[in-house]
């Protein structure tokens, strides 16, 4: 009885060899394991040859049988271990992601120290200074009407005054404060005299925007009312600000025109060895304290104005509103 193997036997081994392959790259734990299948299977002294080894015993004309056979589960192992290969990639990307997963809800390691806006640092020194001399901080609200806006301030409808600030109208006879002068009047409604306020806050007016203007900029406005205040009063307290703010300087008051004053006064202070137009001054218009159903035979007051941009960019050498609204951090870290 001859020991030669058969077309079957070899077929049978083919098979087997099919379902080991399948079943040892399917628990292939990593790449290394899975190269090491490879070699086993189909390399030059691996399983399939082998098993291919026997086939020269065959009958001629059962060889390219075999052959075939040979090649089809060649290729399915080859399919096999690019699959699991790519499986195995996969699933070791997605342990790394999971494992190196940063939580962005815990505090970060450094955090750099801030520091006041240079407007807001501004702010409070002025409304420091003038809570030191008796002044408490009144606020209102950005959308006005045109009555606390205008009218209650001595400007009508038709008064030139109003080109002289240019609004943002909005709809329902709304519009933006073009300064925080409404708040002095929203706050006289509430509060009888005497009275002594500031009212720091943003205001809007539609200015083109060069190196001194802005749409949108701050203003700190000062209100006293009381019986027998005079112009006198007003020229200390403004004197007092200013060489509080700026230092021992030079001041002077210039004659000018505001509705809702009279007479009014535009202020100076003497900086660097020029005069700098600084903020604007006056006695309250009789008018408008009878429009608040003062009597201005009893009650008298001053009111004045300043922009804040105005007095940070004085006191620290700026030379352009709009560095103060870029957000440029080369800018503000100097401060």
């Amino acid at each position: 009885m001859s020991n030669a193997p058969t077309l079957a036997d070899i077929t049978g081994q083919l098979e087997a060899l099919e379902a080991d392959a399948a079943a040892a790259i399917a628990d292939a734990a990593d790449a290394a394991a899975l190269e090491q299948l490879r070699i086993d299977l189909l390399g030059k002294k691996g399983k399939l040859s082998g098993v291919l080894g026997a086939m020269g015993k065959l009958p001629g004309d059962q060889r390219p049988l075999v052959g075939q056979r040979a090649n089809v589960l060649k290729a399915q192992v080859q399919g096999l271990l690019q699959e699991r290969q790519t499986n195995l990639k996969q699933a070791a990307m997605e342990a790394r992601i999971a494992s190196e997963t940063i939580d962005i809800t815990l505090p970060a390691s450094y955090r750099p120290p801030g520091h006041r806006h240079p407007l807001l640092s501004t702010t409070d020194d002025i409304v420091d200074i003038f809570c030191g001399l008796g002044y408490r901080v009144v606020e209102g609200p950005d959308i006005e009407t045109d009555h606390y806006n205008f009218s209650a301030l001595n400007i009508p409808e038709d008064h030139p005054a109003r080109d002289m600030q240019d609004t943002f109208y909005l709809p329902g006879e709304r519009l933006l404060r073009t300064h925080t002068s409404p708040v002095q009047i929203r706050h006289l409604e509430a509060n009888p005299p005497p009275v002594r306020v500031i009212a720091p806050g943003r205001v809007y007016r539609r200015d083109a925007v060069d190196a001194t203007h802005s749409p949108v900029f701050h203003q700190v406005e000062v209100l006293a009312i009381d019986e027998g205040l005079d112009f006198s009063h007003l020229r200390g307290t403004v004197t007092e600000f200013l060489r509080t703010f700026f230092g021992d300087l030079p001041v002077r008051f210039r004659a000018s025109y505001f509705p809702f004053t009279e007479p009014s006064a535009e202020v100076d202070v003497q900086w660097r060895g020029r005069w700098l137009e600084v903020m604007g001054c006056g006695m309250v218009d009789p008018a408008v304290l009878e429009g608040m159903g003062l009597d201005p035979e009893r009650w008298s007051g001053f009111a004045a104005g300043l922009g804040v941009e105005r007095f940070c960019m004085v006191r620290h050498g700026i030379d352009d509103i709009r560095r103060l609204f870029t957000s440029d951090l080369r800018f503000l870290e100097q401060f």
